[in-house]
């Protein structure tokens, strides 16, 4: 038995750990948590930050969303109920219930607007220095944290004579100036305001710049009063006759553009902006509200509603914010970061002033303070509630204990990794699973990882993987993070010794499954692929069924489904469909046939870039034909596998049922919930762990598996059938 290392006590003794508002969607709970420091990656920036900006609109929303009761949560969501409700149909009760609390235990980072310095840049970055002052901006990314790692994409340098608390306003800078910008005002149009809260007084500046002639309107008589210190032209209360009041100011014209910028769960600002606009105006919905658009006014006017996106051109597109492809300027003049930079520009010429703004300065350590005015649990009126943070500060601990001990077992598991299909799938069960102890665990995300730790019990949890590959109490790596970074921790956890169970797929690229076999030949490593539809129990009574029949005909009818291209499974790192989930049918076939892969020919249909039909050749005679449909109904069952060879036939369905058939009479296995074998599979990989004997499936067909699925991309390509080789090739 290897003995518990003291590395964790020495890390979190030394080093202080990172302070980070979390928001438990489960239970509710918000909190300021200790978590390990985030670490710097390619394409980004790591930013010590020095304030952020709480937005009294998204965040209240968040938190007010998390602390409802199942029922409302599921109220203010119809469109995950009815994802929820598919999932069940098709999946069952028990992995639809897996699926639903690994959602809402996924720990969420509040705050989206921060300013700070750098400290380290990412490979790939040459825009930024450490030192620089910078803002930031995007959820996930630019929260309440001591630490933070930002995409290039999603920070601007601070111009001088701005400061950090003002640059933190960068992000609901960008959206009041997008705002503006949807509305296409003109110089010495009227514009109306509705909504006078932060992004409301920063709308009325702005507008005031682009020389407009502005009218707010709000509830409270103190933001009216300060609209009008700002420079409002005009501001009334919503309770008076604003309709009245707009026709003054307009000459009876009505405004030429409305801006709603309030937040409220309510009808009245959409029903009031189609009331005060002239014909054919432009509204310009900046802010969340109810949008039952009323549509006699906006009809008989002639009214343009518009929806402001955000920060602008490149908000929810990953390729601009994660992956940092920038728009060309001459096609995208103002992008969410280049929004950013006029904004920082207008502060910085006085045009925009901020700090009438800012009422509350709060330390990050007392944050729940913030929440709680927000919320209306603590009454004083607010606008701007700045979080501030130690500009000295150090670098912070990547490792924090759990204090917890986990149980003694030969199988002690370094975990890397921890998205939907760790926390619903592979956690639960490794927790339950005798002769396997949960150590240490690793996420890019401090909050993640601080969580998830908790919630299975590891020992440590850290943002940093190679901190469980030099542990020596750990001697197994279960890899489930992004598929492109796969081959590459598995060729490295290999040399440091671990056995490696990885999910699929091994590789996305022959060079990086190259690397990984002269890891495993160099080092006689051990390693396992998430190959789980082989040890279902069904899958073992089909071939069971066919021994000594001979060469086998199989068909594999995969309803797939469609997944949109711009999901991470079809980038890089996702290695596209075919790579990501088609690797798992190969195995298959090869485990049934007891035979190697040894040619393929696909074929792509018209329909769909991930409907195509495949061919594979075995080298016992046998022939599998994968056909892989993206453009069928969901509500059929997905996977239907099909064999025949010595007299014999056999049907699975969806690992649900398997039908038998030999000399005319059948014979049926069902199982009351679908059974893909993660169970098995698991169970399989701890005891060759314990054993020191020979993993459950042989390294040369992981490997096979694995060239036969590249080759399948290379046939698609070429036109023609490609041969699988393994001593040849690689």
């Amino acid at each position: 038995m290897v003995k518990p290392s003291l590395t964790v006590g020495l890390l979190t003794r030394r080093l202080k750990t990172m302070k980070q508002v979390i928001q438990n969607f489960r239970s509710g709970v918000l909190k300021v948590d200790d978590v390990p420091e985030t670490i710097c990656r390619s394409g980004g920036i790591l930013v010590n930050n020095v304030a952020s900006l709480v937005s009294a609109g998204t965040e209240k929303m968040t938190v007010d969303l998390a602390q409802k009761s199942l029922i409302g949560k599921a109220a203010e969501r119809p469109d995950l109920v009815r994802q929820v409700w598919g999932k069940l149909r098709k999946d069952g009760l028990m992995a639809t219930l897996r699926t639903v609390k690994a959602k809402l235990d996924t720990p969420v980072a509040l705050g989206y607007s921060c300013a700070g310095i750098v400290r380290e840049v990412g490979s790939g970055v040459d825009e930024f220095q450490p030192g620089d002052r910078v803002a930031c901006a995007g959820m996930n990314y630019a929260s309440h944290a001591e630490t933070i790692f930002v995409p290039k994409n999603l920070a601007v340098r601070i111009p001088d004579g701005v400061s950090f608390d003002e640059a933190a306003f960068v992000t609901l800078g960008a959206i009041a100036l997008q705002g503006v910008r949807t509305a296409e005002v003109k110089l010495g149009d009227a514009v109306a305001v509705i909504g006078l809260g932060l992004l409301g007084q920063l709308t009325v500046q702005i507008l005031k710049a682009a020389g407009c002639r502005v009218i707010g309107i709000d509830l409270e008589a103190s933001k009216v009063a300060l609209a009008v210190e700002f420079g409002c032209d005009a501001a009334v209360l919503r309770g008076g006759d604003v309709e009245s009041a707009v026709k003054r100011f307009t000459d009876s014209f009505g405004a030429d553009c409305v801006i709603v910028t309030a937040a409220a769960d309510t009808n009245d600002p959409i029903e009031l902006a189609g009331a005060i606009a002239r014909d054919r105006a432009i509204v310009s919905m900046v802010g969340a509200v109810r949008m039952d658009v009323p549509r006699k006014v906006y009809y008989e006017k002639e009214l343009q509603l518009r929806l402001s996106r955000s920060y602008g051109p490149g908000r929810y597109d990953a390729d601009y914010e994660e992956r940092g492809k920038d728009y060309p300027i001459g096609y995208v003049r103002w992008t969410e970061r280049r929004n950013m930079q006029e904004f920082l520009r207008l502060v910085a010429t006085k045009a925009v002033k901020l700090d009438r703004l800012v009422t509350h300065r709060i330390p990050i350590e007392q944050a729940e303070q913030a929440y709680e005015i927000i919320t209306g649990k603590t009454r004083q009126n607010y606008l701007g509630i700045l979080l501030t943070y130690d500009e000295t500060a150090s670098d912070k601990s990547k490792v924090v204990g759990l204090n917890r001990t986990a149980k003694a077992a030969e199988v002690r598991l370094g975990v890397i990794g921890a998205g939907n299909f760790a926390k619903s799938v592979l956690l639960p069960r490794l927790a339950k699973l005798g002769g396997a102890s949960l150590v240490g665990l690793a996420t890019a995300t401090g909050r993640t990882a601080k969580t998830v730790g908790e919630q299975f019990g590891f020992e440590f949890c850290s943002t940093d993987y190679r901190e469980l590959l030099q542990r020596e109490d750990i001697n197994t790596i279960l890899i489930a993070t992004r598929h492109d970074t796969h081959a590459a921790m598995t060729a490295e956890a290999v040399r440091a010794g671990k056995t490696v169970f990885v999910e699929k797929p091994l590789a996305t690229t022959e060079e990086a499954l190259t690397d990984v076999v002269a890891a495993v030949e160099q080092t006689n490593g051990r390693i396992l692929v998430g190959f789980n539809r082989r040890f279902s129990s069904l899958s073992v009574e089909l071939k069971q069924f066919f021994d000594g029949a001979g060469s086998l005909a199989i068909t594999y009818r995969v309803n797939a489904g469609e997944i949109p291209k711009e999901s991470w499974i079809q980038q890089d790192e996702g290695g596209g469909r075919i790579i990501g989930e088609v690797c798992h049918f190969v195995d298959l076939l090869q485990f049934m046939t007891g035979a190697e892969p040894t040619e393929v020919f696909a074929y792509r249909s018209a329909a769909g870039a991930d409907t195509l039909s495949i061919v594979i050749k075995f080298s016992d005679g046998s022939v599998g034909n994968i056909n892989y449909f993206s453009t069928g109904d969901r509500a059929l069952p997905k996977e239907r596998v099909e064999v025949f060879g010595g007299g014999r036939s056999a049907v699975l369905d969806d690992f649900r049922q398997l039908e038998l058939w030999r000399d005319g009479k059948r014979k049926t296995s069902k199982r009351m919930s679908q059974d893909k074998g993660f169970d098995q599979e698991l169970a399989a990989f701890v005891a060759a762990v314990r054993s020191g004997e020979e993993m459950p499936i042989d390294w040369r067909s992981l490997v096979m598996t694995s060239l036969a699925t590249l080759r399948i991309e290379d046939s698609l390509r070429s036109g023609k059938p490609e041969t699988v080789n393994f001593k040849s090739e690689v």
